[in-house]
C-alpha cells in the first residue's frame, strides 16, 4: 500500500463514520429531491428548469456557481485553501421515453423535441440519481473543511445523452475560466447491481461509438421488369451480409469491436423497385485505430458490393460519418486503485466489485482527452434490491435495462451509498 493511502487509512474509521453521519441527516431532504427531478425531467439540450435547480442548491450549500457553461451546464466551485483541485461531474439530461415503472413520482411530462414531435419524457438512465448523489456529495463536503484542503469543481453537464454536452462545456472554456483540475471523477447507475455495491472497472470502461448513415442507390422501376432496374434493396441485403465479416475477420480476434445495422429503410410498395434504401449502424469499439478500421472497412465494403452489383459511378451509395461521436472512455488504472482503497472502508471490500468493461458510451471521457490529459475514474453504483438482483442471477433473467421505459432505482439506499462513496472518494483524493 502507498504510505499516503497507508496513513489515510489509519484515519478512515473517523473520517467514514462523519461522511455517514452527515449522509444520514440529509437523505430525507435528498430523496425529496430526486423524487421532484424524477417527476420533472428534461431532454438533452433544453435542461432549463434542471439546471436552475442544481445551481439553486450548490448556491445554499455555499459554492461560486456560474450557469449556462456551454448551454445549460452549471459549475460549481468551492475553494478551501491550497490543494489538489478535483472536479466531480454529474449529467442533467433525460429521455424521451414514455415511463411505466408504476412509481408514485412516475414522471408523465410530455414534451416536443428538436423535431417537433410530442414525445413523453423520463430519466431512464438514472441522471436524476446522479445529481442527487452530487447534491449530497457537495453538502457532506462543506460540512467536512476541517477535514480537506484544495478545490472542488462541481459540474452539472447538459447533452449526455446526445454524447454533447461536455464538448460543449469544455469548448465554453471549462478548463481556462474555472480551476483546472487534477483530476475527475464521477458515478453511474448500474441496472443489475444491488444497491449498496460500487463497481470499478480499471483501464478501457465505455467505447467509442460512431453512427454510420449508408444511403444505397439504385435505378427504379416496375418490380415485374427488375432486368430494366437496379435495385437496391438487394444490394443493401449484400452489404449488410458482407458487414458482418469486418468484425469476424478484420478486427484482431481479442480485441472489442461492435458493427450493428439497426435499421433499414426502403421501397414503398410491392411491386414497385425503389431507387434508395438507408441503412443506419453503429459502431462500438475501444482502440482508436480499431475505430478507424471499422470505418474504412465499411466504405471499401459497400463500394466494392456496388461496383459488383453494377452500379454506375453516379449511383455508388455514400456512407456519411456522424461528427456525433463518442470517445471511449479510459479509467486510469492508479486513480481507480486509489479510489478503490477509499471507498471499501466505508461500505466494505465485499461490496466494491470488480466489473467487465461494456460497449456502452460516455462523454465523461471528453475530459480526459485535452492537452491536460486530466486522470478519470467513473464508478458504477448499484441501484436495485439485493433479493431481486439475487433471484434474477439464479433464474437466468435480465433486469430491465438503462433506459427502459420499467428501469426503477430504489432512491433511499442508492442514493445514500452514492452520497458516502463519492464523499469519500474526493475527501481521500484531497487529502493525497
Amino acid at each position: 500500500m502507498k504510505l499516503s493511502l497507508f496513513i489515510l487509512s489509519l484515519a478512515a474509521p473517523v473520517l467514514a463514520a462523519d461522511v455517514a453521519s452527515l449522509t444520514k441527516q440529509e437523505l430525507p431532504s435528498l430523496v425529496a429531491l430526486y423524487k421532484e427531478l424524477h417527476a420533472n425531467p428534461e431532454l438533452s439540450l433544453n435542461e432549463v428548469e434542471t439546471a436552475a435547480r442544481v445551481a439553486k442548491e450548490l448556491r445554499e450549500i455555499g459554492l461560486e456557481v456560474t450557469e449556462k457553461v456551454g448551454g445549460h451546464g452549471i459549475v460549481g466551485v468551492l475553494k478551501n485553501g491550497d490543494g489538489p483541485v478535483i472536479l466531480v461531474r454529474t449529467d442533467l439530461d433525460a429521455l424521451p421515453v414514455k415511463e411505466q415503472t408504476g412509481a408514485p413520482y412516475a414522471s408523465t411530462k410530455v414534451v416536443k423535441d428538436d423535431l417537433g414531435r410530442e414525445v413523453n419524457v423520463m430519466h431512464a438512465c438514472g441522471h436524476d440519481i446522479h445529481m442527487t448523489s452530487f447534491i449530497g456529495t457537495a453538502r457532506v463536503l462543506s460540512k467536512l473543511r476541517d477535514q480537506w484542503h484544495g478545490t472542488i469543481v462541481m459540474i452539472g453537464q447538459p447533452a449526455e445523452e446526445r454524447v454533447l454536452g461536455a464538448r460543449l462545456m469544455l469548448r465554453a472554456g471549462l478548463f481556462s475560466k474555472f480551476p483546472k483540475p487534477d483530476k475527475a471523477v464521477a458515478l453511474h447507475c448500474s441496472s443489475d447491481m444491488a444497491h449498496g455495491q460500487i463497481g470499478i472497472v480499471e483501464g478501457y470502461a465505455l467505447a467509442n461509438v460512431d453512427t454510420v448513415e449508408i444511403v444505397v442507390k439504385g435505378v427504379g422501376g416496375h418490380g415485374s421488369m427488375p432486368h430494366l432496374s437496379k435495385d437496391p434493396i438487394v444490394l443493401a441485403a449484400q452489404i449488410v451480409l458482407a458487414l458482418q465479416t469486418i468484425v469476424s475477420r478484420e478486427v484482431r480476434p481479442g480485441d472489442p469491436a461492435v458493427v450493428t445495422v439497426g435499421s433499414i429503410h426502403g421501397g414503398t410498395k410491392s411491386n414497385i423497385i425503389s431507387d434508395e434504401v438507408r441503412l443506419q449502424l453503429t459502431l462500438r469499439s475501444y482502440k482508436t485505430e480499431t475505430r478507424q478500421n471499422l470505418i474504412d472497412s465499411i466504405k471499401r465494403i459497400v463500394k466494392a458490393q456496388a461496383e459488383s452489383a453494377g452500379m454506375p459511378a453516379d449511383k455508388m451509395p455514400e456512407v456519411l460519418v456522424s461528427d456525433d461521436q463518442a470517445p471511449a472512455l479510459y479509467n486510469q488504472p492508479a486513480l481507480c486503485a486509489d479510489v478503490r482503497q477509499l471507498i471499501e472502508p466505508v461500505i466494505g471490500a465485499e461490496n466494491v466489485i470488480t466489473r467487465e468493461p461494456v460497449m456502452g458510451a460516455e462523454d465523461f471521457a471528453e475530459y480526459g482527452l485535452t492537452k491536460e490529459k486530466v486522470p478519470l475514474c467513473m464508478f458504477w453504483l448499484g441501484t436495485q434490491p439485493p433479493s431481486v438482483v439475487a433471484e434474477a442471477k439464479a433464474k437466468g433473467t435480465t433486469l430491465p435495462s438503462l433506459h427502459s421505459p420499467y428501469f426503477k432505482p430504489v432512491p433511499e439506499p442508492t442514493i445514500e451509498t452514492g452520497v458516502k462513496v463519492m464523499s469519500s472518494a474526493v475527501l481521500g483524493l484531497m487529502k493525497k
